[in-house]
């Protein structure tokens, strides 16, 4: 199983981060989470919920992930592995994730596919997605994986879809002439893009629209 520790920094203070698998003692903090992150009007049947979180912890604890700031459960982060044919890659993110529930988790599959990231908005400036992400790195250079993959919401997208489609949008943030909250972090994680998917999820601000972004394991060629 994964755990790792390392000290963060900011404004001149130290913060213990502990990221490690998580499992049904920390299920009422994860959903606590989500009800920070996503607030109303969000809709709350979209919140983990605990049938959920025991898919992830018994199917593939392996991506299950969260981290702690001296102690206090501040994010975290859920995979599961798939096979996936690159020449036919359109999917929405409830068919490739079982709608949160990862029953279609394949133990041989290549590909470590990200169901969702989710930080505690307090927590938000020390970078721990960047750090969950890497620790998802890690994982998939473990389990001797080909990639992580996964959907990334455009939400800058809808202030340019009068003058651009989403490959430009896209294209426009890759070379940093276009700041998106979503895109440009993954970006910096070191993710990048494949594809431009339609009806990926219900998302106004994206205009239904997700950037695949990818990232390969280096072991592998």
């Amino acid at each position: 199983m994964y755990r790792k520790e390392q000290y963060l920094y900011k404004q001149g203070k130290a913060y213990k981060a502990v990221v490690r698998n998580y499992s049904q003692q920390d299920f009422e903090e994860l959903i606590s989470i989500q009800k920070e992150s996503f607030p109303p009007p969000f809709p709350s049947e979209l919140w983990w919920n605990e049938e959920q979180l025991s898919n992830h912890i018994t199917l593939f604890p392996e991506g299950a992930l969260c981290v702690e700031i001296d102690g206090k459960l501040a994010g975290s982060i859920t995979g599961l592995l798939v096979k996936l044919d690159l020449n036919n890659i359109e999917h929405t993110w409830e068919e490739i994730t079982d709608n949160g529930y990862i029953r279609n988790h394949d133990k041989d599959g290549d590909t470590l596919y990200i169901v969702d990231i989710c930080v505690r908005p307090s927590y938000r400036s020390l970078d721990l997605g960047k750090l969950l992400m890497q620790s998802m790195y890690e994982t998939v250079i473990s389990l001797g994986a080909k990639r992580l993959l996964g959907g990334g919401r455009m939400p800058g997208f809808h202030k340019h879809s009068h003058e651009m489609n989403p490959e430009e949008y896209l294209e426009g943030v890759v070379k940093a002439e276009i700041r998106d909250p979503v895109i440009s972090f993954l970006l910096r994680c070191g993710r990048t893009p494949l594809q431009i998917v339609s009806n990926y999820l219900e998302d106004e601000e994206s205009h239904n629209y997700a950037a695949l972004m990818e990232w390969k394991n280096p072991f592998i060629q």
